[in-house]
């Protein structure tokens, strides 16, 4: 269950701990005052990772194929290996 933070129009602050379904308190806590504000607090937010959105940290010139799914793709191009024909030595 969450904690709820009300505020009454004296400036009093208070706790208090509810179900979400349940009603908000109708009178403060230390005062008897209403109505009462809900205090909401903003959360940091984390991005972390080598982006989310395809312009984020991306390199100009790199596409992805629809055929690769979600598989990361490299920069290099694949090295053609060429067969060396043995020598015999002299």
């Amino acid at each position: 269950m969450p904690i709820y933070e009300y505020r009454c129009p004296k400036g009093h602050l208070f706790e208090l701990f509810q179900r979400m379904d349940d009603p908000p308190p109708k009178v403060c806590e230390v005062c008897g005052a209403s109505p009462l504000e809900k205090v909401l607090h903003p959360v940091p937010i984390f991005f972390k990772g080598k982006g989310f959105y395809s312009t984020d940290y991306g390199r100009k010139g790199r596409k992805r194929d629809s055929t690769d799914g979600d598989a990361p793709k490299t920069d290099k191009k694949p090295e053609k290996k060429e067969a060396k024909k043995a020598e015999p030595a002299s």
